[in-house]
Formats: C-alpha cells, sequence, structure tokens
C-alpha cells in the first residue's frame, strides 16, 4: 500500500513539471493579450495547468475524468457524483484540505459529500475543469454560481495565484457589472444561491449598477422603454431594492410608478383582466358566482401566498405622490388586494390613496368582487345572501374623498364633486341588479354624498328604477323610503316623463314629479327661473338652459294645460251627476217627513173631524189657497 501511494506521488510529480513546462511555453504568448483576456474573459486557461486529465466522461449520473491515472476521491454533489483525484482539488480548494478524507474500503479512495453546495453539479463541474487546467467559459449565466461556490471551496490567491476567487471577482466587476443586459442576468441567477450571494455583495452590486444606469424623466424613457421589461422579470426582492435604490438616486415618482406598473402587469395576471363575476344560479334564496381573474382554478395555496406578497411589496414601495400612479392602477390592486385577503392596513391605505384621485375613476374599477381567492371553487349556501360586489369598499372609498374635499377647503361644489356623484350614480345603478343587496346598504350609499353634489337626480332615479325592478318584492313602505333619497325638481323633462308613467314609484312620489314638472313650465312660459326659491345649484342648471329647452317646456305646458281643462271638465260633470243623486234621494225623504208631520197635526184632525159631522160648508177660494201654500211650504 505505502509503494502504491509513492508511485502516485511520483507519477503527481511528473506530470506537474510536465505541465509547468507547457504552461511556461505558452505563456509569452498569453502575456501580450492578457488585457484583451480580462475583457473577453469568455475563456480561461490556468497558467499552472495540471494536465491529469483530458475531459470528464457522464455515466448515467456520475461523472468520470479520463486519465490514465486511477482516481481516488468520489464527491457527491446533489444527485451527481464525481470520480476525481485528490491532489488537484487540494492544491486550489482550501475547505477540502482542511477535511480529513478517510479512505474507503470499496472503491479504495476516499468519499465526500457536499451539502448545500451554491450553484450545484453544474457550477462544481466547472470548478474540476478549473482545477485540472481545462479551459472554462464564464458568461453572466454562470459567474454569480462561479463566485459563491469558489468561496464556499476557500480558492484564494494563498493556495495559488490566480485562484478562482480572483479569476471570477475580477469578471463580475469590470465586465458584468459595466452591461446592462448581463446585470440582469447575474441577478436572475442570484435567486438560488442565497445566501452566498447576499453575504458576497453580489446582489446589492447588482442592483446599484442596475439603478444607476435606469432613466430618470420620462424623455429617457421614451427612448429606454425597454428597461422596464427588464426590471418586471427579476424576483420581488430584487425588485424592491432596485427601485429603492432607484428612488434614492431621485428618480421621478413617474418613472416609479411606471415600473411598479410593468411589474403588477407580469407578476399579477389578473390585474390587466376586468374581475367581472359571472352570476349564475338565481334562484329563490342563492346566488352562486366565480371570478375570472385570468388564473387556473387549481392553483394552490402557495401561489395565493406569493400573489399575496408581491401585493403587499408593491404598496408599500409606491411613491407617496399622487401623480406616481392613476387611480386605475390603485382601484384594480386594490381588487386584487381583496381577492388574496392582504391586510386591512394595505387595504385602508390603497381606498385612501384611490379616494384622492375618485373623478378618474370609471364604474368598472368601482366593482370590486365580494370574493376571497380561499373561496375558489366553493358555492354560496342559500342562506348565506350574499352579494356579488362589495359596496362596503365604495362607501368607505366615498367617505375618505370627502374629507379629502373637506381638508382641501373647497366649495361646496365643485367639478370633482360633480363627476364623482355621476360615477357614483352608474355604480348604484349596476350593483342595483343584484338581488341579494339590501335596501339599507343601497340607501347609505346613496345618501354618501351631501345633496348639493348633485346637480342633477335622473342618475339616481335611474338607479332607484333599477333597484325596484330588480326587488318586486318591496312593501310600500320601503318604496317610500328608497325614492326619499331623489330630489324630484332636479329630474329632467325626459326623467318626469318617464317617472310620470312609471308604475314601480309611489302615488306620492308621481304627483312630486308632475308637480314640480308643472312648476318648472311655468316659470319657464313666464321667463322666470324656475328654481329662484330653490338653491344656488338649481339656478345654475337653468341658466344653462337653452332656447330649445324652452319652447320644448312650452309646448308640454299647452299639452298639459289642455289635459288639465279635460280633466276639470271631467271632473265637473261626475260632480254634478253626484250632487243631483244626493238631491233627488234627500228630496224623497223631505216629501214623506213633511207628510207624516201633516197627518199628526191637530190641523188635520179638525179637517177630519168637520167632514165627519155632515158640514157641507163651502170652502172659501182665499182659504183653500192659502191652505195649498201653507202644504207646499211644509213639504
Amino acid at each position: 500500500m505505502l509503494g502504491a501511494l509513492t508511485t502516485m506521488s511520483s507519477t503527481f510529480t511528473v506530470t506537474m513539471n510536465k505541465s509547468l513546462l507547457v504552461a511556461q511555453s505558452e505563456s509569452s504568448e498569453s502575456d501580450s493579450d492578457g488585457v484583451d483576456q480580462v475583457h473577453s474573459q469568455r475563456i480561461i486557461a490556468p497558467s499552472t495547468a495540471i494536465a491529469i486529465a483530458d475531459s470528464f466522461q457522464k455515466k448515467d449520473n456520475s461523472w468520470v475524468v479520463t486519465s490514465q491515472i486511477a482516481t481516488d476521491l468520489s464527491i457527491q454533489v446533489q444527485d451527481d457524483t464525481f470520480t476525481v483525484h485528490k491532489y488537484p482539488l487540494l492544491s486550489k480548494c482550501g475547505y477540502i484540505g482542511r477535511l480529513e478524507l478517510q479512505p474507503t474500503i470499496s472503491t479504495f479512495g476516499c468519499e465526500l459529500k457536499l451539502e448545500n453546495f451554491p450553484g450545484g453539479s453544474e457550477a462544481f463541474k466547472i470548478i474540476l475543469k478549473f482545477c485540472y487546467g481545462l479551459p472554462l467559459e464564464l458568461n453572466s449565466s454562470n459567474i454569480a454560481p462561479l463566485r459563491c461556490a469558489s468561496e464556499f471551496l476557500e480558492m484564494s490567491e494563498e493556495l495559488d495565484d490566480g485562484n478562482l476567487i480572483s479569476k471570477t471577482e475580477a469578471f463580475l466587476t469590470f465586465v458584468v457589472l459595466s452591461s446592462w443586459k448581463d446585470t440582469i442576468t447575474v441577478l436572475k441567477s442570484c435567486e438560488t444561491l442565497s445566501p452566498w450571494a447576499e453575504n458576497l455583495q453580489i446582489v446589492r452590486r447588482c442592483c446599484d449598477s442596475i439603478a444607476w444606469k435606469a432613466p430618470t424623466d420620462n424623455s429617457m424613457v421614451n427612448d429606454e422603454g425597454w428597461c422596464f421589461d427588464d426590471v418586471a422579470s427579476l424576483r420581488i426582492d430584487h425588485f424592491m431594492r432596485i427601485i429603492t435604490a432607484i428612488r434614492a438616486k431621485g428618480t421621478k415618482p413617474e418613472i416609479i410608478g411606471k415600473c411598479i406598473m410593468r411589474y403588477a402587469e407580469r407578476w399579477l395576471p389578473g390585474i390587466d383582466a376586468e374581475l367581472g363575476l359571472r352570476g349564475y344560479g338565481y334562484g329563490k334564496n342563492e346566488l352562486h358566482f366565480s371570478i375570472l381573474i385570468g388564473r387556473k382554478e387549481d392553483e394552490g395555496i402557495v401561489h395565493s401566498k406569493e400573489q399575496k406578497n408581491i401585493i403587499e411589496s408593491l404598496v408599500s414601495i409606491l411613491p407617496p405622490q399622487p401623480e406616481a400612479v392613476p387611480c386605475k392602477f390603485l382601484l384594480k390592486i386594490l381588487k386584487m388586494a381583496m381577492v388574496y385577503s392582504a391586510s386591512q392596513a394595505l387595504i385602508s391605505e390603497l381606498e385612501k390613496r384611490a379616494a384622492m384621485m375618485l373623478e378618474n375613476a370609471n364604474v368598472n374599477d368601482l366593482l370590486i368582487p365580494n370574493y376571497k381567492s380561499e373561496d375558489q371553487g366553493k358555492m354560496v349556501k342559500p342562506l348565506e345572501q350574499r352579494t356579488m360586489h362589495n359596496t362596503d369598499v365604495v362607501r368607505r372609498i366615498v367617505e375618505y374623498f370627502l374629507m379629502h374635499e373637506q381638508e382641501q377647503q373647497q366649495l361646496p361644489l365643485t367639478s370633482g364633486k360633480s363627476s364623482v356623484s355621476k360615477l357614483l350614480d352608474n355604480y348604484l345603478a349596476e350593483v342595483a341588479k343584484d338581488p341579494n343587496l339590501s335596501i339599507t346598504k343601497f340607501q347609505v350609499l346613496a345618501e354618501a354624498l351631501p345633496e348639493k353634489a348633485r346637480t342633477c337626480d335622473d342618475g339616481i332615479y335611474r338607479a332607484i328604477d333599477t333597484y325596484l325592478k330588480t326587488h318586486p318584492s318591496l312593501s310600500e313602505y320601503d318604496r317610500k323610503r328608497l325614492c326619499k333619497i331623489m330630489n324630484c325638481g332636479k329630474l329632467s323633462l325626459d326623467a318626469c316623463m318617464h317617472a310620470a308613467q312609471n308604475e314601480r314609484l309611489p302615488l306620492r312620489t308621481v304627483i312630486q314629479v308632475l308637480f314640480s314638472e308643472q312648476v318648472k313650465m311655468r316659470a319657464a312660459m313666464q321667463g322666470k327661473d324656475p328654481a329662484a326659491s330653490d338653491n344656488n345649484s338649481e339656478q345654475e342648471i337653468t341658466q344653462t338652459s337653452t332656447k330649445t329647452e324652452i319652447m320644448t317646456l312650452r309646448a308640454e305646458l299647452e299639452n298639459v294645460k289642455t289635459q288639465m281643462t279635460e280633466m276639470q271638465r271631467d271632473f265637473s260633470e261626475l260632480q254634478n251627476e253626484y250632487e243631483k243623486h244626493n238631491n233627488k234621494h234627500r228630496n224623497g225623504s223631505a216629501w214623506s217627513f213633511g207628510w207624516a208631520r201633516i197627518r199628526t197635526s191637530a190641523l188635520f184632525h179638525r179637517k177630519l173631524d168637520g167632514n165627519e159631522s155632515g158640514g157641507h160648508r163651502r170652502p172659501d177660494s182665499l182659504g183653500s189657497r192659502i191652505n195649498f201654500r201653507r202644504r207646499l211650504s211644509i213639504s
């Protein structure tokens, strides 16, 4: 055994001497190209090559060195096994040199297992080539794994000049970090090298390099918009570090906002698609629905946690300036936050930010589903009575909007409030189609804005009519309660004509509509302001009316007058007929009563007694006339 070791040692010495002679003969030719080699850095041949092996051959999961000298070391990295010689590794790897390798009986060599080796078997194979003096290629894809693996194996300059740590560090500093694309590639490769890439400052240096090269204003974005796609391809923690570095550099909030929106489009697949609800099964007490968010229904809890983490991370790095991202994006990410059950503090932050720009939103942006990711594939229970849309979120946004308006100390009537009132009315008309929406929630949301915020109540009337149509079983009390929300004096002519013929409205509301419309038309005929007795907001409405509208009002007034005249004539005729009928009945009863009194009177009895006594005295003509008149008067 000792002889075999002595022979192997002498063989190593002879081989090393040969390799040194070859390397020295080639060193003079390579010295002139030393500077160019640093910049290309694609092929590296160590100056002190140990030409023991010619190449590596793979057999199943084993890599074997093709050499005339028997191997004496077996190293396992992940699922691959490398059968190599000890000496090339001991001469360059301080980690392996510190290990006490014990020979095994079965293989007549030593066995070593490298746990948690950075870069895996691919990086270790490249390191073996370097140790054996074979040419190896450095590029942006393998430089980070090789730098971490060389640090793991302690391949420092103390063991050998030009060892792998110094070569990879030089390539990383002078070649990779000077290129945008190479830096992005290296940063992607660092995702599987934690914590080595962090401890060696590879991630920090790459993030700083990207932030330094990123555009700082909109003029540069038009020419270099591709950089957003590259940054959006990174992992969320690396992306956050880049955004932090970009913000520290003084980049405009619009640039940071565009970058965040591009990242959300890539990693949140449902943010671009409208989070519509697919309603079906409208039974008596059940409503089944599911959500379409551009993702598979079989995605599990792990995916939901990743999506939730991305949402919370993106919101945490949003610039505070209102112009950073539009309101549409804030409401989209709010929908995703509600779906993936983000924290309540984050949801409140999004609601407040969206409220500051609510006038720029539309109805589809506010249709936030009353849905969570854990409800995927579940059916709503019949007794649950769950609404399709989350109206509480919209109510809170409107309240935050009013608080913001009050803080700004703006006038009671602003263009922002006017546009928000139209937006809210359109939203109410949309959610009113939900059969499970309670009248209390509808009323609270409709009354969230002050009355002066609405210059016209056509929108709220349409929402109320839609709610009455969807809920036909409402009581008369609930109908009156619902119609009190709108101001009949602010309805347009078309809305008044529709309301006057609407059978779903209470009779009292129809009368109010007709009365207010008559007042408007009378004022228009007299050339007065129909809202002079009302508030200033109604005066502004009439000031914008045109001559065509006045002519239309006059024509309608004439029609109404004609109809009123006919109705009054019909009413008078009916009243006369009714009075005649009552008088006829009253005259008959009075005659009967008078005749009964005459028969019971003393005069009537004296007349009868005179006739019975046989007196044939001829009555006086004057007295008979008087008695006749008296009877007539009595009757």
